[in-house]
C-alpha cells in the first residue's frame, strides 16, 4: 500500500500522535531586521544521527518505541524508504561529512591505519566537511556528539582532524566512537579534553542540551546568520546504559518475545507503506532460538527495555532541540535530517572484550563511586546501570532490522538501510508522505549545498578536492526523480552495487555475488544471479571500475570472481 493512500490524520493515528500533532509552531513572525542587521533568509540546517539503530525501531518506521518528536517530524515532513548508509560508524560518518565514498576520504574501514590510501583511518586533505563548505557561505557551524573520523584521539596528539580544525565553530562531544553513557572517554569541549565528575551525567542528555544551548546562544549572538548543526548521538550504541525511569516505561512491552514483535512490526510497516506486502519476512537468524525455547527471558526482555529507553531518551532530547527552534521562531525555516549510521548491531559483548574496551578506550573499569564495571552479557546481571557493560545481541538486532537480512558490518539491507526523515516546513508543504527515490549518504552534501546556496570548492587550503559523488535530494522533496546512477558499497570485504531496481551483493570476499530485484524482493530472499548472467557480468564490471577509482584495497584483493 502506498503511503499516499493514508491521510495525514490516519498516519498520525498510526504512530500515536493526536490531532494536535498536525500543527508545529514556526517562525512566529520574527522580523528580518534584527538589531539593525539584515537577517539572512536562508534556512538553518540540522543533521541528526542515531548510532547503531535499526531501520524499524522508531515509531514512524513501524517500531513500538515511543518517539513522538521524530513522529511529528515525519507527520509534517517526509520519510525516505530507500535511503542507505555505509554499514559501519566510521565509513558512514566520513561519507556523511564529505559527500564522498568513505575510501576516498581515507576511512574505508575504521580509524586504524592499514597503510593504504583508502584505509588510513584519518580524514585526508582531498575532502572537505559540511562545516568547511557551509562556513564560508555565511553559516555558523556547531557540533554536539560523536566524531570518530580520526586516528588521533589523545589530547597530547595532533588535532588537525578534530571538529574545530575541520570547520566547526563550536564542538562538544567525543572523539572516539563508543563508551559509557555515564562516564564517556575522549570527551572534548572545543579542543580541550574534559572529565565527567557529575554522578547524574548522561551523555545523550548532554548532547541534546548542548545542541539546544547552541541554538539559543546563536540567536543571541548571531541572529542575522543561519546556522548548520550536526548532532551525532551515540544512542543506542552499546553499552546498554539508560535512565531507570525510561527503562520502567518499557517494562513488559517486549514480554511476548522477538518472534511476535518482529511479525507485528512487519504488519505496521506494510500498513504505513514502508514495505511491500509481497516481500517475504526474512527467516529467523539461525543463532536465534524460538522465544518459547528461550531461557533467561527476564534478562532478554531487560536488554530490549534498556535499548528502547536509550532511543526514547534521544527522542526526548530532540524535543528540546525543537523547543529551542520554536522559541527562536525558526522551526519552519530549518531543514532537519534524521538518519542512522548503520543497521542494528548484532555484536555480542563478552567478558573477553574487557581489556580492549578499556585500552581502546571505549569504557572505564570503575564507576563514579568506585565500583567495578561488569563486562559481558551475563544473564545474571541486568543491564542498564553504570556498573554494567552489555549489548542486546543478535535476537533483538534481528527485530530492529525488520524485515531485512543481516546487520551492521554487512551490506545486505539489514546493514545499510536507514530511516531518513526530512522536516522543512518552509519548503515541504504536504507532510506525512513517503519518498521512494534510492538515495545515499553521499547525497547529503549536495543537498545541503543547494539548500544553503553554498559553493563546493575545487581547491581548499591549497589542496585539490575530489568532486562530490552524490546528487541533491531537493528535487525529491517535490517527488521528482533523481538522475539515474549506480551506488556502491565495500566494507570488510562485503560488497554491493545498487543500480535501478537491481542490487548486486556479496557477503565477504570469498562468497559469490548475489543478485536481487529490489522492487519484487527487497528482503533479498530470491537470488537471481543464475537467471540473469548478463546483469551479473555488467554489475561486476561496474564494481571493479568503482573499486579502482574509489581506492578500495589493491586490485588483486577486490576481484569479484
Amino acid at each position: 500500500m502506498e503511503a499516499a493512500s493514508l491521510t495525514r490524520r490516519q498516519f498520525l493515528k498510526t504512530v500515536g500522535i493526536g490531532a494536535a500533532g498536525l500543527a508545529m509552531p514556526g517562525r512566529m513572525g520574527v522580523s528580518n531586521h534584527l538589531f539593525g542587521r539584515e537577517r539572512d533568509k536562508r534556512s538553518n540546517i540540522i543533521l541528526i544521527m542515531a548510532d547503531d539503530m535499526g531501520y524499524s525501531d522508531i515509531g514512524c518506521y513501524g517500531g513500538e518505541i515511543e518517539t513522538p518528536n521524530l513522529n511529528k517530524f515525519a507527520a509534517n515532513g517526509l520519510r525516505f524508504t530507500q535511503f542507505y548508509n555505509g554499514a559501519r560508524c566510521c565509513p558512514t560518518r566520513a561519507s556523511l561529512l564529505t559527500g564522498l565514498y568513505a575510501h576516498q576520504t581515507g576511512i574505508g574501514h575504521m580509524t586504524d591505519d592499514r597503510g593504504l590510501e583508502g584505509y588510513k583511518g584519518d580524514l585526508n586533505n582531498k575532502c572537505v566537511t559540511l562545516a568547511e563548505v557551509l562556513k564560508p557561505a555565511g553559516y555558523r557551524t556547531y557540533m554536539a556528539g560523536k566524531w570518530h573520523v580520526t586516528k588521533h584521539i589523545s589530547s597530547k596528539g595532533p588535532k588537525y582532524n578534530w571538529p574545530c580544525q575541520r570547520g566547526f565553530d563550536r564542538f562538544y562531544g567525543t572523539i572516539i566512537g563508543a563508551g559509557s553513557f555515564f562516564k564517556p572517554t575522549t570527551l572534548v569541549e572545543q579542543n580541550t579534553m574534559i572529565d565527567v565528575t557529575d554522578p547524574d551525567y548522561y551523555y545523550t542528555d548532554a548532547i541534546s542540551n548542548k545542541a539546544a544551548g547552541y541554538i539559543k546562544e546563536h540567536f543571541k549572538s548571531n541572529p542575522e546568520k543561519p546556522f548548520f548543526m550536526y548532532v551525532a548521538y551515540t544512542s543506542p550504541h552499546w553499552p546498554l546504559h539508560a535512565i531507570e525511569k525510561d527503562i520502567k516505561k518499557y517494562k513488559g512491552r517486549f514480554d511476548e518475545g522477538w518472534d511476535v514483535l518482529r511479525a507485528e512490526r512487519q504488519k505496521r510497516m506494510i500498513k504505513m507503506g514502508l514495505i511491500d506486502e509481497r516481500w517475504n519476512l526474512t527467516e529467523r537468524d539461525p543463532r536465534v532460538q524460538r522465544w518459547q525455547e528461550v531461557k533467561n527471558k527476564q534478562w532478554q526482555c531487560r536488554r530490549m527495555e534498556v535499548y528502547a529507553a536509550q532511543v526514547d531518551r534521544m527522542d526526548q532530547g530532540i524535543g528540546r532541540i525543537v523547543e529551542a527552534l520554536q522559541q527562536a521562531g525558526e522551526l519552519d525555516n530549518t531543514l532537519v535530517f534524521f538518519i542512522a549510521d548503520n543497521g542494528a548491531c548484532a555484536e555480542q559483548i563478552t567478558e573477553g572484550w574487557k581489556n580492549w574496551i578499556i585500552s581502546a578506550p571505549v569504557g572505564t573499569s570503575k564507576t563514579h563511586d568506585g565500583r567495578n564495571v561488569q563486562f559481558g552479557n551475563d544473564p545474571n546481571v541486568l543491564p542498564g546501570s553504570e556498573d554494567t557493560y552489555q549489548s542486546y545481541g543478535v535476537p533483538w538486532a534481528n527485530v530492529s532490522n525488520t524485515p531485512f537480512r543481516l546487520y551492521k558490518h554487512w551490506v545486505h539491507e539489514g546493514g545499510i538501510a536507514s530511516p531518513l526523515i526530512v522536516h522543512w516546513p518552509a519548503q515541504i508543504k504536504r507532510g506525512g508522505q513517503l519518498r521512494r527515490q534510492v538515495s545515499h549518504l553521499i547525497d547529503v552534501m549536495p543537498t545541503f549545498v543547494e539548500a544553503a546556496g553554498a559553493n563546493y570548492p575545487e581547491i581548499y587550503k591549497g589542496h585539490k578536492i575530489l568532486p562530490m559523488e552524490g546528487k541533491s535530494l531537493v528535487k525529491a522533496f517535490d517527488n521528482k526523480q533523481i538522475k539515474h546512477r549506480a551506488i556502491f558499497w565495500e566494507h570488510e570485504g562485503n560488497r554491493a552495487v545498487r543500480m535501478g531496481k537491481w542490487k548486486f551483493v556479496a557477503r565477504g570476499e570469498q562468497r559469490p555475488w548475489e543478485l536481487y530485484d529490489m522492487e519484487a524482493d527487497r528482503t533479498e530472499t530470491n537470488n537471481l544471479a543464475n537467471k540473469y548472467p548478463e546483469h551479473v557480468n555488467e554489475m561486476a564490471g561496474m564494481y571493479e571500475a568503482w573499486a579502482v577509482r574509489a581506492k578500495i584495497l589493491p586490485n588483486k584483493q577486490v576481484k569479484s570472481k
